[in-house]
């Protein structure tokens, strides 16, 4: 097992593109790490860099603590599961797991045991003799987790894996990745747009926009105290509401004010503005939606319905208020029924000071915490781009990068038509990057 080290890690395109801009991160050893985000943001391409698929332009890689930025894929001891399932459809379940083994050479007593421990682990130990036609979205998925599994990496990448499968099968996938974690003891990295998967999964979550890393922290640790405007709206379902609020200071007290209501934030947010000795100012006051309570007393914020949402547990009540629509989630009891309330029914609404998240109108930084230097964008480098660097958007590298690593075998797409992937004429033609020289 092996701790990983990204130290100023960057990566540019076609000398102009910055994918990827000075990630820094420390990931110990049989740690979970989640890199979330949007599409664009440079999640997957420095997962890619960690496996060796993508070049270097900056900085440096160390996995168990030698550097690996030259090191070719197959020498890295990692294994990869992509968002495509990568199966050979000609092979069996068990055939497909063992590929790579075979490559290598393994006794045909140690394959087996190896197989049919990943096939118990993750519960397909009945589909051994399938094909891959033959399985779910889901069973093909564990399988292409199973034949990662075999090779025992030091350490784990897995690019997206649920994103293929329905609403259901991923939350049933999600629990199955995390009773791998307790089995497979190695260090994960997970690639998600999802901040549901990420908020399960993750030990802590590395939110990135831009090719920027916006905060690191525990999934408690983003939830409650995002660095940003980005992250307080990122994470959290429904997303955070943001008002144009008043921060006011009295003395070594802390006030906002938002459609006539007056909040005194809670004692710790106090004492984090007072040892920032941040002013009275205008701000951007966010407040999650289940922080937000309906009240009866006139000393609160008026507001209109537009829709109300019954989601079961909780009603998710959208209305206008301070020129902007709100949503609010009011928790059920088990007995508790409601009705849709109607369109323009007026209310009120009001929330704690412990809740209330102070942001910078100009810059966007919570402003609890101490602001760091924004980093400078600087001039994409004199020297041309490698040959052999790839576009942004490539259909044809991303097959040879799943050929590369996915868990040491070339890869056919099943039934992933819409990728448009070349497929290869077969597993003799291509070889394995991981296969000893």
């Amino acid at each position: 097992m092996a701790g990983l080290s990204l130290r100023n890690v960057k990566k540019i395109y076609d000398n102009t593109v910055v994918a990827v801009q000075e990630f820094n991160l420390e990931i110990a050893d049989k740690e979970f790490i989640v890199l979330v985000g949007p599409s664009g943001c440079g999640k997957s391409t420095t997962l890619r860099m960690v496996a060796g698929l993508e070049d270097i332009t900056e900085g440096e890689i160390y996995i168990g603590g030698r550097k690996v930025n030259t090191v070719p894929p197959k020498d890295r001891d990692i294994a990869m599961v992509f968002q495509n399932y990568a199966l050979y459809p000609h092979m069996t379940v068990y055939d497909n797991i063992a590929y790579g083994l075979k490559l290598r050479k393994f006794p045909k007593r140690v394959i087996d045991e190896k197989v049919r421990e990943a096939a118990e682990i993750l519960d397909i130990a009945e589909l051994l003799k399938r094909k891959p036609k033959a399985l779910s979205g889901g069973q093909r998925q564990r399988v292409a987790i199973g034949r990662a599994i075999v090779r025992e990496p030091q350490v784990f990448l897995m690019d997206e894996p649920l994103s293929n499968l329905d609403a259901k099968l991923r939350n049933q996938m999600r629990s199955e990745i995390l009773k791998l974690r307790q089995k497979v003891n190695t260090t994960f990295i997970y690639v998600t747009h999802d901040q549901t998967e990420a908020m399960t999964l993750g030990d802590r979550i590395v939110i990135m926009k831009d090719g920027f890393v916006q905060q690191v922290g525990t999934p408690q640790e983003v939830f409650h105290h995002p660095a940003n405007l980005f992250v307080a709206g990122f994470i959290g379902t429904p997303q955070m509401n943001i008002f144009d609020a008043q921060l006011t200071r009295e003395g070594e007290r802390y006030f906002v004010e938002l459609g006539g209501l007056r909040v005194e934030l809670s004692t710790e947010k106090c004492a984090r503005l007072l040892a920032g000795d941040v002013d009275s100012q205008p701000v951007k006051l966010g407040l999650r939606p289940e922080h937000l309570t309906l009240t009866e007393e006139n000393d609160a914020v008026y507001a209109a319905v537009d829709v109300s949402e019954m989601m079961g547990s909780a009603v998710h009540i959208h209305v206008s208020a301070c020129g902007q629509d709100v949503v609010i989630v009011v928790p059920l009891s088990e007995e508790e029924e409601t009705e849709n309330l109607p369109i323009g029914l007026p209310v009120r609404f009001t929330f704690r000071g412990s809740a209330a998240h102070v942001f910078d109108v100009e810059t966007g930084h919570n402003l609890e915490y101490p602001q760091k230097a924004e980093p400078e964008e600087e001039a994409p480098p004199a020297a041309p781009a490698p040959e052999d660097a790839p576009p942004a958007d490539q259909p044809a590298e991303e097959a040879a990068a799943s050929e590369e690593v996915s868990a040491g075998e070339a890869s056919i797409p099943v039934e992933q038509p819409e990728t448009e992937m070349p497929v290869p004429a077969g597993p003799a033609d291509i070889g394995d990057p991981f296969a000893e020289e």
